[in-house]
């Protein structure tokens, strides 16, 4: 059955099939796998160093694996004896980088490229010039614009060779919060449009989690863990993962008869063995702040413990209160949905939400190979 073009198709539009790239015995990518369908935008995302832009370079065919293949619309495009160059792959780049010609007009940069009757060129660099909104920049040079704006040509000029593959490497990251925010949600909208297979390279979490159907996160050259931007914020695959998506709190215990106590109460461990370290982890909004004495929190919240105020500070639409806990004293930091600053020293108790908790082993331990949500 023929699918829209602007759908994700049932095959994929870009595979990645087992890559490994291996530099000076350095391995950068290890046994790599992921698949990219039309109109669907997926985000390698990870620390510096971790395989991702060697990844995308890979797929571009900058870069050319030991092992492994990359198939477009499953036809071998690099693996099995073969290695196309980056022309004949039928995908679009852009990086942080805008690599405008300077002696090019605007147009002329756009145009770059296109192979095409002159007047069929003309039309194609007004349209996408106009859907970027620089209709009326085609005769300026990039010098004479901002950086925004040289973006958007970066953009215009990309997509234009209709693509059906667009490859991205931290392309906005040069730019300010604001017009970041602007450029990226105009790109990703033409992207969608289009129908465009997109595997977009970020370190930032909230880009990806902004623009990706799908986030890879990478580690060591692996992808560790994949799914919607939903899924893998609130199911993190280690205490790592979901340190990497926001800050987050940390209470350690120790395994004993199926179990971790904790100060603020008990959590269910069944599939970890006597002895075992844990770390119950937790995000600042998720923890609760009481200021009227020891407070009765209910079952699903287990126990409430003691601290006090080491500093609060107001951030815009919440404030984050820093609690140097009693039983152990360490920090703990919660964030509260309103203006509230108490003072230094003040005592207040805070509760967790069980059903917010994540129990990993400790890293160094290998006594289970799958973590779970708290109980």
């Amino acid at each position: 059955m023929a699918t829209d073009e602007n759908s994700f198709s049932t095959a994929p539009r870009l595979s990645l099939d087992r890559l490994t790239c291996v530099f000076d015995k350095l391995v950068a990518v290890d046994d790599l796998s992921l698949d990219v369908a039309a109109g669907e935008v997926v985000c390698l995302l990870g620390p510096s160093g971790c395989g991702k832009s060697t990844t995308l370079r890979i797929a571009a065919g900058v870069e050319e694996q030991q092992s492994g293949r990359v198939r477009v619309d499953g036809a071998v495009v690099s693996g099995e004896g073969r290695h196309a160059p980056s022309e004949q792959r039928q995908i679009g780049l852009m990086f942080q980088d805008f690599a405008l010609f300077p002696h090019l007009t605007v147009a002329q940069n756009v145009a770059f490229g296109l192979k095409r009757r002159q007047d069929d060129r003309n039309r194609i660099v007004a349209d996408y010039l106009a859907r970027v909104g620089l209709a009326d920049y085609g005769a300026k040079y990039p010098h004479m614009l901002s950086g925004g704006e040289q973006q958007r040509v970066a953009l215009a000029r990309a997509l234009a060779p209709k693509p059906r593959i667009m490859l991205m490497d931290e392309p906005f990251s040069g730019l300010d919060n604001r017009l970041r925010d602007e450029v990226r949600d105009e790109a990703l909208s033409i992207l969608k449009d289009e129908g465009t297979a997109v595997l977009l390279v970020t370190h930032e979490p909230d880009e990806a989690m902004r623009m990706a159907d799908r986030i890879a996160l990478m580690r060591g050259g692996r992808i560790v863990q994949i799914g919607a931007p939903y899924e893998i914020y609130n199911n993190p695959v280690d205490g790592r993962a979901a340190a990497f998506f926001s800050d987050i709190n940390i209470v350690h215990g120790v395994v004993q008869n199926r179990q971790t106590d904790t100060a603020f109460g008990p959590f269910l461990t069944p599939d970890l063995v006597d002895d075992v370290d844990v770390e119950v982890i937790i995000r600042p909004q998720h923890l609760a702040v009481h200021s009227d004495g020891q407070p009765d929190v209910g079952e699903q919240d287990g126990t409430a413990a003691k601290g006090r105020v080491e500093r609060a500070r107001f951030i815009g639409a919440q404030s984050l209160i820093e609690v140097r806990m009693d039983h152990d004293n360490k920090l703990l930091r919660a964030s509260v949905p309103h203006a509230w600053l108490p003072e230094q020293g003040t005592e207040v108790w805070l509760s967790m939400r069980r059903d917010r908790c994540f129990v990993f082993p400790c890293v160094n331990q290998s006594k289970v190979s799958t973590p779970w949500a708290a109980e």
